[in-house]
């Protein structure tokens, strides 16, 4: 490992994060109002489990409100549905956050057409992307996007002016955090499957984000000596754990910092969905 290494844990940031989240609730609960998330998972998928315990965790520790709805796997499109507009309705629920992927019966873009954009904490439908290109709409921004970026801003990470490579070209990812990157200033360069000998352009980033979806497909080829390496992926490691998209172990002898999977970037996206939440509830009053 370099000597100088830095490395850019989640805790801190998602602790800095709900910090103002806990003060917004305060003030909410002088006005006898509780935020409160609804989750919605469909089938027993182990990581759609895991997750659900873990955003309750930290709704509990910030005194948000969260209700649990979960549907069988063969669960049809009507029922689920049915279900996103029977949360629409309550007055009671400020926050929906549904697990994906979803089962195959399902189509995306109806969940994205049924979540009511006021409520639509993680950006899953079209309004949190069009809030990604103009900041003055009300959607939300995609949680694990903001992420990367509240991260950066937390570490001091110089952004104006730097290269940024971002690996990965998801709408709730890669295409997000370029967007949000040419906000802060940065020369942004979006790299993918098809393109060809990435390496060689991610080595000359002073920012490279790992946003692509493969269990330790970045090394030490993939990084400028000193370069800042945010990875955001989330793998099976095939011993029963995860790993991101960025082979720790060798990056971590060229970088000059990185974020290290796990402990890394998903616990401030988690943050992020509480804090929009409360968000949620403070534009639901007025």
């Amino acid at each position: 490992m370099n000597e100088k290494f830095i490395l850019m844990t989640g805790r801190p940031v998602a602790d800095a994060i709900a910090s103002g989240v806990m003060e917004d609730v305060s003030r909410l609960s002088d006005m006898g109002v509780t935020p409160k998330l609804a989750t919605l998972r469909i089938g027993n998928r182990a990581d759609d489990i895991a997750y659900e315990r873990a955003i309750i965790k930290v709704c509990r520790s910030l005194n948000v409100g969260t209700q649990t709805c979960a549907l069988p796997g063969s669960a049809s499109e009507e029922e689920m549905l049915k279900k996103i507009e029977e949360l629409g309705r309550d007055d009671s629920v400020h926050g929906i956050l549904p697990f994906r992927p979803m089962p195959g019966q399902i189509s995306i873009s109806s969940l994205k057409s049924a979540l009511p954009p006021a409520k639509d904490v993680d950006c899953i439908g079209p309004a949190g992307s069009a809030a990604v290109f103009d900041r003055s709409l009300a959607g939300f921004l995609p949680c694990t996007a903001e992420a990367v970026m509240e991260t950066m801003f937390h570490y001091n990470v110089p952004l104006e002016g730097a290269n940024a490579v971002v690996i990965g070209r998801s709408m709730v990812v890669g295409r997000a955090l370029a967007l949000l990157l040419l906000d802060a200033n940065c020369t942004v360069t979006v790299c993918h499957s098809r393109t060809r000998d990435i390496p060689s352009i991610a080595g000359g980033a002073d920012l490279l984000i790992c946003a692509i979806g493969r269990a330790k497909m970045i090394d030490a080829r993939y990084v400028k000596a000193g370069a800042v390496v945010v990875d955001v992926g989330i793998n099976d490691d095939g011993q029963g754990g995860i790993c991101g998209d960025a082979d720790f172990e060798s990056i971590s002898g060229v970088a000059g910092a990185a974020t290290p999977v796990p402990r890394g970037i998903g616990a401030v996206t988690s943050t992020l969905i509480v804090r929009n939440t409360v968000r949620a509830c403070k534009r639901m009053i007025g």
